[in-house]
């Protein structure tokens, strides 16, 4: 089955925006809560543990922020999605246009007004931390040092990322270069809240993180990896090698997470399905249930009691549903009927 655009394709009207060069900070700056959060009427202040009261209802979609970033908030009340994923700047384009005071106020009432306090960003896809070339992987250092300052800036706590890809120098070299790029950063910008989350990836090409060996490597080896956290999309697990197809894969699956990375460093959900079959290491994401993931493996995982309370962010493409409706109000739909169903079988 087609889906036409992707979600990534969706968020390019942000290529519209004008941007000036990135500001290349100096190491030695001291960062902190900016002046703008010290005040924030929000109940959310950053902490990574913060919860809404909605519990296990944690259900969103990666958004648009076209006409400003509020915009996405807005529209994810509109849709009644619990939190949402956004860029905060052109992920295609190297070039950052500072946030402005009245953009991080627009921002900041349209939280106060819709309630929306749980907030992924994801960075640029143009951030590769282990590039072998220093000067490539510089730009990606500054890239993502803006990328960290503007979910502080905005109080994100979390922004996802993809941990890189070691193009041909071998995945432990990929992996110690990644450890010592990003702990580097971690040490140039002390004081950030915001928690980078690891993502779980498709193994496509050269990229690392596509196992979770790797994952594992990295929260134990980078500086101050307490500031690091783990992002699980599942369109990428079966891609990757991990059995989605059934139950019992699933229960496989989980219980391996919580070997190697433990439940409690999983802060976010990518909850897609796949056009891809089990071990293809390609990422393709399909509609939730139209693809290679079992609907018993989605309602095990969405009924882990240790991931009930997490964001869950749909990555699917930007469309309408044949009867009209936006497929993520479809999607998110079919995720809740799941979860019952999950936490019903787990009660049997």
């Amino acid at each position: 089955m087609s889906i036409g655009r992707s979600w990534q394709d969706s968020m390019r009207p942000m290529a519209m925006m004008r941007m000036s060069p990135i500001r290349h900070l100096p190491s030695s700056r001291k960062i902190g809560p900016s002046p703008l959060r010290c005040n924030r009427s929000s109940p959310f202040t950053l902490s990574p543990d913060s919860r809404t009261s909605q519990g296990n209802l944690m259900f969103g979609s990666h958004l648009s922020v076209a006409g400003g970033m509020h915009n996405a908030l807005n529209e994810a009340q509109s849709l009644k999605m619990d939190c949402v994923q956004v860029f905060t700047k052109n992920q295609r384009q190297w070039t950052v246009k500072p946030l402005t005071d009245e953009q991080i106020k627009s921002w900041d009432d349209a939280r106060k007004q819709t309630g929306i306090t749980d907030i992924v960003s994801h960075d640029s896809y143009l951030i590769n931390l282990a590039n072998p070339d220093k000067a490539k992987r510089d730009k990606a250092v500054a890239l993502f040092r803006e990328e960290l300052l503007r979910c502080d800036q905005l109080g994100i706590p979390y922004l996802v990322t993809h941990p890189g890809a070691h193009l041909g120098e071998g995945e432990e070299a990929g992996i110690k270069l990644y450890c010592k790029t990003l702990g580097q950063i971690h040490k140039d910008l002390p004081g950030l809240k915001v928690i980078t989350c690891l993502e779980t990836t498709a193994g496509q090409g050269t990229c690392l993180g596509w196992k979770f060996e790797h994952l594992e490597q990295m929260l134990s080896d980078t500086a101050q990896s307490e500031r690091l956290g783990i992002c699980v999309d599942t369109a990428h697990l079966i891609a990757a090698g991990y059995d989605l197809t059934s139950r019992d894969g699933c229960v496989g699956v989980i219980d391996e997470m919580a070997e190697k990375l433990t439940l409690e460093r999983i802060k976010v959900l990518h909850l897609n399905d796949s056009k891809i079959p089990l071990g293809k290491r390609v990422d393709r994401h399909e509609h939730i249930g139209h693809g290679t993931i079992a609907k018993v493996a989605f309602a095990h995982l969405l009924s882990e009691p240790a991931l009930m309370d997490l964001p869950k962010i749909l990555e699917t493409a930007k469309e309408d549903h044949p009867d009209g409706k936006s497929w993520d109000v479809v999607n998110i739909k079919t995720l809740k009927a799941m979860q019952k169903q999950g936490i019903k079988a787990r009660k049997a």
